[in-house]
């Protein structure tokens, strides 16, 4: 799978991109709102190594893809989408370096044409940590509406957390002009 936008190539990891996605997933300032991490280095090659292995699934429903700066060709985070019947969950990661460019929007957009238009999604959603700002302005960039407060729903890094959810239906989707690049 290879999705090109505007600026970026979203495509499938490689082996080799465990060196850059460990330079935002060991980040404390990146995973701060993440319900994982900060990585050490062999979290973070286990983990590229699983999404090696989820692109050989015959009915996959996992995606979970790496961003890259057609310009450069340098891998700046990732991105993914989870298809459940017709439901699909989306989230994005990024290197702190890149961020309020426009590239999580931009991505985020991607995911949603992906969602509605290949494999016709009914509905996208995607939560994020209610203090998590630029998330949440993210997502409502690229069209989802918020629908709730979930209060202390899931359990990560020794605590409970709380998530702001959000999401967009299908006739949202095909009603707005945010599936252009």
């Amino acid at each position: 799978m290879q999705i090109e936008t505007s600026r970026l190539i979203i495509r499938e990891f490689i082996k080799e991109d465990w060196i850059d996605v460990h330079k935002y997933a060991s980040d404390p300032k990146v995973t701060e709102y993440m319900l994982w991490g900060p990585n050490n280095e062999e979290e973070t090659k286990s983990y590229v190594s699983q999404q090696l292995d989820k692109q050989q699934s015959i009915n996959r429903t996992d995606f979970e893809i790496a961003v890259v700066l057609k310009e450069t060709n340098q891998l700046i985070g990732g991105c993914g989408i989870y298809l459940a019947e017709k439901n699909a969950e989306m989230g994005y990661c990024f290197n702190s370096e890149y961020w309020g460019k426009g590239y999580a929007s931009e991505a985020s957009r991607a995911l949603l044409k992906l969602a509605f238009e290949t494999f016709n999604i009914h509905r996208v959603y995607a939560t994020c940590r209610p203090e998590n700002i630029g998330s949440a302005k993210v997502l409502r960039k690229v069209g989802m509406k918020m629908e709730g407060h979930l209060r202390e729903h899931i359990w990560a890094k020794s605590k409970y957390h709380d998530s702001y959810l959000f999401s967009i239906l299908e006739s949202e989707y095909l009603g707005e002009e945010l599936h252009g690049f």
